[in-house]
């Protein structure tokens, strides 16, 4: 388990390694000629990298059109439910916060797929929050025999599960699980999340285990940038990743970059990151790792993504609604959290394709090695 992995490190010594990183140290990961390391990665994200910016930013994009070339696969968000039973200090669907709380039923699930369907999508994304009395195993399965007929590849964000759970649901057709540990920071993490399921952490940091156990086909990673220090969870993040690939070698890996963003009870960032910093993340991402895909949602302004997608990036959502039934059945129901970029998904595909790629709307399946 990557619990054991992971408690071998400290956070504030982890911390002061990244920060004492030098130019010396970025040049070195810059211009190695070997397999990049945690310690190259450390001075990618680091404070001494900011300099190197545009030649990261270089070096970023060539990697990602030598490797997966000219071509942004795009996925749209369908939130099922907002019923969660955990607090959560940043989420709009947290148990405190007194808003109606709605499930999708098997008609307005079916409601929704069309409506997404008609966008042109083929790769959808299933979130809801997290309740398992209600929202559980038995709707999920539900859900992916109403959807699996209409799309070619179905993603899930929702609570962590069993590797029995998983098992089962791959079965009903799902492909992709996203797991976001929000922050590795133990102890602030405890703050973020004082009650409910998700208030333990090992369960949720041990989740990717479970689907690598399980044989989900790709796990997606990420930190809620904003509840800690962004270069720390993102080392934290990194390790994660490098842990996964070594033990479950036949799965792919994504990792995403969610901002904090308003949402009902909005909580303001610890940590601010602003966009050079974001792009800076995301270069040092690619440049680390040649294979993971990285995701940009609607969080972003659009001024940043239609810049960001050519620096790394490989999906990106568009047309996202973040309450349940946002996009056909109930479209002013409360949202998870504010899009910033809220153009149509023919809006960003023109975008893309005006800058000479190609626009997926299905996962693409690429087979590569993992050593």
């Amino acid at each position: 388990m990557f619990t054991s992995f992971f408690d071998q490190y400290d956070w504030e010594s982890t911390k002061q390694s990244i920060y004492a990183k030098t130019a010396q140290d970025v040049l070195a990961a810059l211009h190695t000629k070997e397999r990049r390391t945690l310690e190259d990665f450390k001075a990618l994200i680091s404070p001494a990298a900011a300099p190197f910016l545009e030649q990261m930013a270089n070096m970023s994009h060539a990697i990602t059109q030598k490797r997966f070339g000219k071509t942004i696969q795009m996925f749209a968000p369908m939130y099922l439910s907002n019923e969660c039973q955990n607090i959560c200090t940043y989420c709009g669907f947290s148990l405190d916060n007194k808003i109606p709380r709605t499930t999708l039923s098997a008609t307005q699930i079916l409601a929704e797929t069309q409506a997404i369907k008609s966008m042109g999508y083929d790769h959808i994304l299933l979130v809801t929050g997290e309740a398992n009395k209600t929202v559980g195993v038995d709707y999920f399965k539900r859900a992916l025999q109403i959807i699996r007929p209409h799309f070619s590849h179905i993603s899930i964000e929702v609570q962590p599960l069993d590797q029995t759970d998983y098992t089962e649901l791959i079965s009903e057709g799902l492909n992709t699980v996203l797991v976001y540990q929000e922050t590795y920071h133990r102890e602030d993490y405890k703050k973020h999340h004082p009650k409910g399921k998700k208030s333990n952490f090992n369960y949720r940091l041990e989740t990717p285990d479970r689907l690598g156990r399980a044989g989900v086909k790709k796990i997606g990673l990420g930190v809620l940038i904003g509840l800690e220090d962004w270069r720390t969870d993102s080392f934290f993040t990194a390790l994660h990743l490098a842990y996964l690939e070594r033990n479950y070698w036949q799965t792919k890996y994504s990792i995403s970059f969610p901002r904090l963003r308003p949402a009902e009870g909005y909580l303001e960032p610890k940590v601010e990151m602003n966009d050079r910093e974001l792009t800076q993340l995301i270069c040092a991402y690619r440049i680390y790792n040649e294979e993971v895909e990285l995701s940009l949602s609607t969080r972003e302004r659009p001024i940043f993504r239609n810049h960001a997608f050519k620096l790394g990036i490989t999906s990106m959502s568009a047309g996202s609604k973040t309450n349940p039934g946002g996009y056909a059945v109930e479209q002013e129901s409360l949202e998870q959290f504010a899009t910033s970029d809220e153009r149509s998904p023919a809006a960003i595909a023109a975008m893309i394709k005006s800058e000479g790629y190609e626009v997926v709307w299905k996962d693409w399946d690429l087979t590569y090695d993992v050593v």
